[in-house]
């Protein structure tokens, strides 16, 4: 009779990672080839490009990227590179064109790439404009939020989100409409640090007490293949803060929600760097936006469904008044423990069961980043 063999437990799933991984320049050039460049990137919502010529634009890892409406309707992503000399074509977040402009030497691109105009074009005896339309980039519509990926080999945000379609369908994302601008938060951070907060659930009632007040001890978190879910009901006992009570107080019922959700925050962390916060009120998006190993930008929007109630509308300020204190929060947080990484008596802690978020993120990282399971930085190279 054959023996079964068990599978052999990795030493290290009982641990976070090295510190030298929150800052080394050489392991974030690796992230960058081994899967950074594949992961999807939302860029804006169908409505925010709704008419033809209406563009967005995402900075990512040193490339520019737009995203456009055609004159048929559809959105395509291109490299906001013009194929001539490489100069940038448009700048700033977005706005409308009805063709896109280099502002060096006046190539112009329709709005599907095509390239429609050269100026001077007897002196390009031999160009074939067909060739030199803009380069496309991979572009994913999630009820109706506009994803891009740089390079293949990521799933899809379909595929990373399947098993929690149900849950999301009630939400109507494709009918939502942004209730601000998109805001970029630099932080001298490095990526992971965000991220690891993001699903990091014991830090709630240490460091947040106004989401301690409004979930109690409710707080939940878990770990999907490619997603982290995290989950907090609002309590019935009033708060003591007064905007948190107001807000509490407030809420006007979602009709469109199960009854299980109407007073739940809803948390999804898509591997590696994005983030959905799903309330009653709002949805807001987060990116943290690698620059270098110490450096990140947070980016963010947020959008609701179209609701005039004076309820629904107090309801969202205070939820906004009580993020900004939660972000503050978070940032003194995390940025004592980036400081931390960078001390050479920092050797990698325990990780607790509790802690699933945390394994599973330390586990794909050590997979697809081998050094990730040394102590310390290899020799550079």
């Amino acid at each position: 009779m054959a023996t079964q063999l068990r599978p052999v437990a990795d030493p290290l799933d009982d641990l976070s990672l090295p510190g030298w991984v929150y800052w080394d320049e050489g392991f974030f050039a690796a992230e960058q080839r081994a899967f950074l460049r594949a992961a999807p990137q939302v860029v804006c919502h169908d409505s925010d490009i709704a008419s033809p010529g209406d563009w967005r634009t995402l900075d990512y890892l040193g490339e520019s990227i737009i995203v456009i409406r055609g004159d048929d309707g559809e959105a395509r992503a291109f490299a906001n590179v013009c194929r001539h000399r490489g100069s940038r074509l448009v700048d700033g977040t977005g706005g409308c064109a009805k063709v896109l402009t280099c502002p060096y030497h006046a190539w112009s691109y329709a709005r599907d790439g095509r390239l429609v105009g050269v100026p001077h074009r007897t002196d390009y005896p031999g160009l074939d404009p067909a060739t030199l339309g803009l380069k496309p980039v991979a572009l994913e519509r999630w009820h109706g939020f506009l994803f891009v990926t740089l390079e293949p080999g990521a799933p899809s945000v379909a595929t990373m989100m399947a098993e929690h379609e149900a849950e999301i369908a009630p939400y109507r994302f494709a009918q939502l409409r942004a209730i601000g601008r998109v805001t970029l938060r630099p932080r001298a951070l490095n990526w992971k640090t965000i991220a690891d907060n993001y699903s990091d659930a014991l830090h709630i009632p240490v460091g947040h007490p106004g989401l301690t007040r409004l979930f109690g001890q409710g707080y939940k978190v878990d770990a999907f293949e490619h997603v982290d879910r995290m989950e907090g009901d609002l309590v019935e006992q009033p708060s003591s803060n007064l905007s948190e009570r107001a807000y509490q107080q407030l809420l006007p019922e979602a009709s469109h929600l199960p009854s299980s959700h109407r007073r739940k925050w809803l948390y999804f962390k898509f591997w590696p760097n994005l983030a959905f916060d799903i309330y009653p009120d709002q949805v807001d998006f987060m990116q943290f936006l690698p620059l270098s190993g110490e450096r990140t930008v947070i980016r963010e929007i947020s959008y609701a469904l179209p609701d005039d109630r004076r309820e629904m509308k107090a309801a969202r300020y205070l939820n906004w008044r009580i993020n900004r204190r939660v972000n503050a929060e978070d940032t003194e947080l995390i940025s004592r423990v980036q400081a931390g990484m960078r001390s050479p008596s920092y050797e990698p802690g325990p990780l607790g069961r509790s802690e699933v978020a945390l394994r599973s993120f330390a586990r794909k990282l050590r997979r697809l980043v081998p050094e990730a399971r040394l102590p310390r930085s290899p020799v550079a190279g």
